[in-house]
């Protein structure tokens, strides 16, 4: 069976910087892999490589059998792979029910004018990430973070999509929001999803992921179990250095 993500000799300059260095791995079919490293690591900037806003400098990118390294964000969309924001992007003037409307958007503009809204899908996918029926017509604006980060997962859910790619899915959350957006990941993962998970909060992260590869400066520094990838000297090593945003 192939591999579900394929990474393979990643690089990626952004003049005399290297953020990405020679960077290779898998995620198979139903797995969660966890992305761990300090801030400037470079993180962010692989998951913008595998969803094509950033075009790696060398390497591939595969999904399944096919390569996608060339492909628009949208076509790589339609294949399988789409991703949550460290930041999320709403749409602030439009209700939840509407943000997710867009991620249910056809391709064609022919099938949007004459299909119009799923409202039944709509609202199963909201109801799916843990809001209640009274959510679908508030606004962003009406939202605390964690709400904000639920509607972030419906939206990538409505893609359709293989493979999810989540960014910082924690951040700014408290202990009951991150024990609500930790169960979703885990239902979502007993439904057969993948995952490639990007987040510092290393408690959190643990128990919803199968193995870790941790990275610094662009370069992978270990891969394994997370007991093991955690206890490397290079991997403490690199949590004690820090660095900038990436």
């Amino acid at each position: 069976m192939s591999a579900r993500l394929q990474v393979s000799n990643l690089v990626k300059r952004f003049g005399g910087l290297t953020a990405t260095n020679d960077m290779s791995f898998t995620v198979e079919p139903g797995e969660s892999v966890g992305l761990i490293g300090p801030n400037g690591a470079g993180k962010t900037t692989i998951f913008s490589q595998i969803m094509g806003e950033h075009r790696q400098t060398s390497g591939q990118i595969h999904m399944g059998e096919q390569e996608i390294s060339a492909l628009s964000t949208p076509a790589r969309i339609r294949r399988g792979v789409s991703r949550t924001y460290q930041v999320p992007r709403p749409f602030p003037e439009i209700t939840v029910a509407e943000n997710i409307r867009v991620g249910l958007m056809p391709d064609s503009v022919w099938q949007m004018v004459t299909r119009g809204a799923d409202r039944d899908r709509e609202r199963e996918l909201a109801l799916a990430v843990g809001f209640a029926e009274a959510d679908l017509d508030r606004t962003p604006a009406e939202l605390s973070m964690g709400d904000l980060r639920k509607l972030e997962m419906a939206r990538t859910l409505a893609t359709d999509p293989k493979v999810m790619l989540l960014d910082e899915v924690f951040a700014g959350l408290t202990v009951g929001e991150i024990a609500t957006i930790s169960a979703l990941v885990q239902k979502l993962r007993d439904q057969g999803m993948t995952f490639l998970i990007v987040s510092h909060d290393l408690k959190a992260l643990e128990p919803l992921i199968d193995r870790a590869i941790a990275i610094d400066r662009g370069t992978k520094i270990a891969e394994g179990a997370y007991s093991e990838v955690i206890a490397d000297a290079g991997v403490r090593a690199s949590y004690l250095g820090g660095g900038g945003d990436a």
